[in-house]
């Protein structure tokens, strides 16, 4: 059981990359949001939902087994929150905006400025989940201001 749990938590190996563990791992979270956008809103944020409620647990037990308070080993919360990331914007879908989202992401997820800092400090799996959220979140909210813009100037 620990095995399969350190294989999901891990982004099925991903996460054990010596290089930038957490933006390799993340790379899973690219077709997931993909594929949630063609989907309706509704199921969007029913299943990106669902996926960080159970990455709470599975992020947790991890952090146990690594004895490391959010060990860059488990990307298993930055995969399911970046779909947060890209919810309900349909121009998303074209590559350089899901490009676009995954690079600003990154920079709020690696950097943490305030308020991801502030969700770092929640304890366990909720800790570790909840600062991507924020940085999806933020990161959302990059992505609707941009793409506002690029509808806004595509039709003058």
């Amino acid at each position: 059981m620990e095995a399969a749990l350190m294989t999901l938590a891990t982004g099925f190996g991903l996460g054990l990359s010596p290089w930038a563990s957490g933006t390799v791992g993340s790379l899973l979270g690219l077709p997931l949001a993909w594929w949630l956008l063609g989907r309706t809103r509704r199921v969007q944020a029913g299943v990106t939902l669902a996926l960080l409620l159970a990455a709470v647990p599975v992020c947790h037990l991890a952090e146990q087994a690594l004895a490391a308070k959010d060990d860059g080993r488990i990307v298993l919360d930055e995969i399911v929150a970046f779909p947060v990331a890209v919810l309900g914007q349909a121009g998303a879908r074209a590559p350089w905006a899901m490009a676009s989202a995954f690079v600003v992401y990154r920079v709020f997820d690696s950097t943490k400025p305030p308020p991801v800092t502030l969700a770092e400090a929640v304890p366990g799996g909720a800790g570790i989940v909840l600062d991507d959220i924020v940085a999806a979140a933020m990161t959302w909210l990059v992505m609707a201001g941009g793409l506002a813009l690029w509808r806004r100037q595509g039709s003058s």
